[in-house]
C-alpha cells in the first residue's frame, strides 16, 4: 500500500460518515488527514516505518493506528464497518465530480441507484431531471462528471504517478544491477494526465534486472516477463514497463520511450533524408552505428540542438531546433520566490517563520503569503481585522528577517458579479492581490468570461489564480473564454497563475504558451497549504517547460526588488 491508497480509504471513511450524518468535526478530521498525506506522496511510508505517523498534522494517535493497519493490510477494520453499513454502490457513485454524500442518499433512496452503469443509464433516459431540486441542469452536469471518471480509469494525474514512479526508480538503483535508470514515456514530457509508467535500464545484466523487478510485491499481475523487457499492474490498475538495453543504446532508447509518436515519426523522417535509420538501437548509416550512447549525441548526428523532454510533441519543437529559435526553458533554479502559500492566518498550518525556513530551504528569496478573503468561510477567510494584523505581522518579519522577504498577500474571492471580496482601500494596503473563483463554478460561459474579466481589469489585482478553476480527474473547467481573458490580461499587464498543486496544475501548458506569446506574464504558486507543499514549484516549473516558456516569461524569476517595483509597491521600505 502507498499514500493514494490510504487517502482514498480516508476520504471514503468522511464520506460515508457524512452519508450517516455524523459529527461534522469528525468528518472534517479524516478529510484533513487525508489531504494532509496526499501533500506528503510517498514520504509517508518513511514515517511509517520510523513510527512517525503521529508526526503528520491532523493525524492524532487514533488516526496514526488507522493508517498504519491500511498500509500493512490494505484496508482497516473501521472502513470495512462502515462499509458494510450502508448500501452497496454508494461509496462509487461519491467519485462522480458533482455528486456529494447527501445527492448519493438521494440517488438510491429515491431511484435505487446502485452503481455508475445505473447512473448513467438514468442519466441518459432523462429520468435524473424529474428528481426534485436537480433538472437538466444537474443531469448533464452528472454526465460530464462521468465522462470525467472514465477518463480517469484510463489516463491519471501526473501528480499522482509520478512520486510513485520516483520510488520505482529508487527501488530499482538500491536492488538490481543497473547502470543507468530513467523515467520516460509522458511523464517525462510532463503531461498533465499519463496513461501508463515507461521505465528505461542501462545494465551489463538484463536478466538480472528482469527478474528483480518482476519479483517486486508490487505487482497485483504480471503482464510481460521477457529476457530484456517486463510489465506489471499494480494493485489499483497502473501499468509499469520496463525496459532494458546496453550503455551503447541507452540515449537512442531515451530518446524514442521519451518522445511523442508524432514527434519520434519527424526524427525518424529527418534521419531518413540525411541517408540515416534511426531507431530505439541507435542512429545508424548503413550498419555502422553513428550515436546511441547519450541522446544529445542523436539528436547532434542529425544537426538538432539538444531538444527538451517536455517539448517533444511535434508542436514545432523540431522545426525551432532546425532554425536555431529552441527558448532556453525556464529550469527550477531560475525561480525567486512562490507566488501563492497559505499560512494559519487562513487555512494553513505554517507559521511565517515555518514558510521562512522553507523558503530558505528551497533556495528561495521571497514568498507571496496569500490567504483566503472573509467569504470562503469554509476556508476560515480573513476578516478585514485579521487581514490587517497579517500586515503588520508581516512588516514586522520582514524587518527582522535578513534574506528572505514575505509578501503580505491575499487570495481574493471574485464573486459572481465580477466584484472582490475586499474593498479597494483595503486592497492598497497590500503587496500582492491575487484574484479567485472558488464558487458559483456552474455559471454559462459569458458570465463566467464576464466575472473574470472584470478582476483582470481591476487595477489593483496582480494576479488570478488557477484560471480555469479544474481538478485533474475530479472537477471539470468553468466555462470561460480564456482567448479573451488573456487578451485583456496582456492590455492590463494582469498576470496569470500557472498553479503548481498537482490536482491543479492550472493554466495548462497550450495556454501558457500563448499568453507568452502575447506578452502576458506568468506566475508559479504552490497553493501550499503545508510548508512541505511549495516543493510543488517543481510541478509548475514542469508545465511552464512544455509551455515553451523561459525564465523572462515569470514573475517568479524576479529579485524581491524588481518584484515590489513590478508590483508597483517599490516604496515599501521594510526589506
Amino acid at each position: 500500500m502507498d499514500s493514494r491508497s490510504v487517502t482514498r480509504i480516508l476520504h471514503n471513511i468522511a464520506d460515508i460518515l457524512e452519508i450517516k450524518g455524523d459529527n461534522p468535526f469528525r468528518i472534517r478530521a479524516y478529510r484533513r488527514a487525508a489531504h494532509n498525506i496526499e501533500a506528503l506522496g510517498e514520504n509517508l511510508v518513511g514515517l511509517h516505518r520510523r513510527g512517525e505517523l503521529g508526526s503528520v498534522p491532523g493525524v492524532g494517535r487514533d488516526l496514526a493506528l488507522k493508517v498504519a493497519e491500511i498500509l500493512n493490510t490494505g484496508t482497516c477494520a473501521y472502513y470495512e464497518t462502515l462499509v458494510s453499513e450502508i448500501p452497496p454502490g454508494i461509496v462509487q457513485l461519491l467519485s462522480v465530480p458533482g455528486i456529494g454524500p447527501r445527492t448519493a442518499r438521494v440517488l438510491h433512496e429515491q431511484l435505487q441507484v446502485t452503481g455508475l452503469e445505473d447512473l448513467e443509464r438514468l442519466a441518459r433516459s432523462g429520468r435524473l431531471s424529474k428528481l426534485r431540486g436537480f433538472g437538466a441542469k444537474t443531469e448533464a452536469g452528472i454526465l460530464r462528471g462521468l465522462e470525467l471518471v472514465r477518463r480517469g480509469r484510463e489516463r491519471r494525474p501526473l501528480g499522482q504517478v509520478l512520486p510513485f514512479a520516483g520510488q520505482l526508480v529508487e527501488t530499482l538503483k538500491a536492488g538490481a544491477p543497473v547502470l543507468r535508470i530513467s523515467v520516460a514515456g509522458s511523464i517525462r514530457r510532463f503531461r498533465e494526465t499519463v496513461k501508463d509508467i515507461d521505465l528505461l535500464a542501462a545494465s551489463e545484466q538484463p536478466q538480472a534486472v528482469i527478474d528483480f523487478f518482476c519479483g517486486l510485491s508490487t505487482w497485483a499481475e504480471l503482464l510481460e516477463q521477457g529476457r530484456t523487457r517486463a510489465a506489471g499492474r499494480t494493485v489499483d490498475g497502473l501499468r509499469v514497463d520496463l525496459r532494458v538495453v546496453g550503455t551503447e543504446a541507452y540515449g537512442a532508447a531515451l530518446c524514442y520511450l521519451t518522445g511523442s509518436k508524432m514527434h519520434n515519426i519527424r526524427l525518424r523522417e529527418l534521419a531518413a533524408r540525411q541517408g540515416l535509420k534511426l531507431s530505439e538501437y541507435g542512429l545508424f548509416q548503413e550498419d555502422r552505428l553513428v550515436a546511441g550512447r547519450e541522446e544529445d549525441d542523436v539528436y547532434a548526428a542529425m544537426g538538432l540542438p539538444f531538444i527538451p523532454p517536455e517539448l517533444r510533441e511535434d508542436t514545432g519543437e523540431i522545426e525551432a531546433a532546425l532554425q536555431g529559435t529552441l527558448p532556453r526553458l525556464v529550469e527550477r533554479t531560475d525561480l525567486r520566490g512562490d507566488l501563492h502559500v497559505h499560512s494559519v492566518y487562513s487555512d494553513g498550518t505554517g507559521t511565517l517563520e515555518a514558510i521562512a525556513d522553507q523558503a530558505r530551504a528551497l533556495g528561495l528569496e521571497w514568498v507571496g503569503v496569500c490567504d483566503h478573503s472573509r467569504s470562503l468561510k469554509i476556508a476560515r477567510g480573513l476578516t478585514i481585522a485579521d487581514l490587517r494584523a497579517k500586515i503588520r505581522s508581516i512588516r514586522t518579519f520582514n524587518k527582522h528577517s535578513p534574506d528572505v522577504r514575505l509578501l503580505a498577500g491575499a487570495e481574493v474571492e471574485i464573486d459572481p458579479r465580477g466584484g472582490l471580496d475586499y474593498p479597494d482601500e483595503v486592497l492598497a494596503e497590500l503587496d500582492l492581490v491575487v484574484a479567485a473563483v472558488h464558487t458559483n463554478f456552474k455559471q454559462d460561459r459569458e458570465s463566467m468570461t464576464r466575472r473574470i474579466l472584470a478582476a483582470v481589469r481591476h487595477p489593483l489585482v496582480h494576479v488570478i489564480a488557477h484560471p480555469t478553476g479544474r481538478l485533474l480527474g475530479e472537477r471539470a473547467p468553468y466555462e470561460v473564454n480564456l482567448d479573451q481573458v488573456i487578451d485583456e490580461a496582456a492590455r492590463s499587464g494582469t498576470a496569470l497563475e500557472l498553479n503548481a498543486y498537482p490536482k491543479r496544475l492550472d493554466l495548462g501548458d497550450t495556454y501558457c504558451r500563448q499568453a507568452a506569446s502575447q506578452g502576458v506574464k506568468l506566475a508559479i504558486g504552490s497553493d501550499a497549504h503545508l510548508v512541505e507543499q511549495m516543493r510543488f514549484l517543481d510541478m509548475g516549473v514542469g508545465v511552464a517547460r512544455r509551455g515553451w516558456l523561459a525564465a523572462g516569461d515569470l514573475l517568479n524569476t524576479l529579485d524581491y526588488p524588481e518584484l515590489l517595483a513590478v508590483l508597483g509597491k517599490s516604496h515599501l521600505s521594510d526589506g
